[in-house]
């Protein structure tokens, strides 16, 4: 079982190309603070990314750039250029008509493709929500897949055809595993006591791989230590080192998040929920769950139905009325 994968695919981690930006000179595009992250791959010419609090960022071609947690940025020509709101009628034409959206004065210099990805709100295990504020990775990496697909990104922009918005969407989600393992092959002190420092170490990975393959099975730390051929104090030593939190409470998360989307997006009755995930009684399952959730499984059924579900994040067409440009 690929880990990485199986959280991303649980966690409904999505990503959608929000704008295709040609930019020529003395331009700057400032983006409010997102709902989900926000991201940005330079495929020709320069840009400068701005974060409030931070030092500027020249990004090269080839670069890319994740804000996790979808912080307000700009992007622009140069440092001290100044940056406006998008134009949030002609991003939308464009996005709708698989045009771009055309910044600055004279021949076109630069290329970047701004996109968002967005998570399901029901599950609380969340790999960018570990990240730092910001994830610059350079086109100078090493060579990696990472490029490639950048390259590829840069091709598809140049000369579109049939169904170039899927594709640029799937490249998207591709660009987001390979940016995360080229991050994480750096050895980032971010992800220690994480879930991503799991990735770093095998008894941690081996232990949590049995959790996500069998949520169900009644796990015990004497188990789970035999499942993996470790000794219960490797266990009990190495997992909360690796992940912040025990083997027990880490599984109770996982099967609350499990069973917090079933709730939302079946029908099932709470006994077929409740063993689903490991529980023999109705009552014992609500009982984790509410402790977990803040409120009952029927509860929690209900008003999650209520609420919205998120759409796909876009990086061109949410600026407020009336937004103050920066500078």
């Amino acid at each position: 079982m690929d880990l990485l994968a199986d959280v991303l695919a649980v966690s409904g981690v999505r990503g959608t190309v929000a704008s295709r930006v040609e930019a020529g000179e003395l331009w700057g595009l400032w983006l409010p603070a997102l709902p989900g992250a926000a991201f940005h791959a330079v495929t020709a010419g320069i840009a400068w990314l701005r974060v409030p609090g931070r030092a500027p960022l020249r990004l090269m071609p080839g670069d890319v750039v994740l804000l996790p947690t979808g912080s307000e940025h700009s992007l622009s020509s140069g440092p001290d250029v100044i940056s406006r709101p998008c134009d949030r009628i002609a991003a939308e034409q464009a996005r709708a008509e698989g045009g771009v959206l055309r910044l600055g004065t004279g021949p076109v210099q630069t290329h970047v493709l701004c996109a968002g990805y967005e998570h399901d709100p029901a599950i609380s295990t969340q790999v960018l929500a570990l990240l730092p504020e910001v994830v610059h990775i350079r086109a100078d990496n090493g060579g990696t897949c990472l490029d490639d697909t950048v390259r590829l990104l840069a091709r598809e922009l140049a000369h579109p055809q049939l169904a170039t918005a899927v594709v640029l969407d799937s490249l998207v989600d591709i660009l987001l595993v390979q940016l995360l393992r080229v991050w994480l092959a750096t050895g980032p002190a971010e992800v220690a006591g994480t879930w991503l420092g799991v990735l770093g170490d095998p008894v941690a990975t081996d232990a949590l791989t049995a959790l996500h393959r069998e949520p169900a099975r009644a796990w015990t730390t004497a188990s789970l230590a035999a499942e993996i051929a470790v000794s219960r104090a490797t266990l009990a030593r190495r997992f909360p080192a690796a992940v912040g939190q025990t083997p027990g409470a880490y599984l109770t998360r996982w099967r609350m998040d499990l069973a917090a989307r079933r709730l939302r997006d079946t029908d099932d009755p709470l006994d077929a929920v409740a063993r689903s995930v490991g529980y023999s009684s109705v009552y014992a399952f609500s009982h984790a769950f509410s402790r977990v959730r803040d409120e009952p499984p029927g509860r929690y059924r209900t008003t999650s139905r209520r609420a919205p579900r998120p759409g796909p994040c876009s990086a061109g067409d949410h600026s407020p009325a009336g937004a103050t440009p920066t500078a």
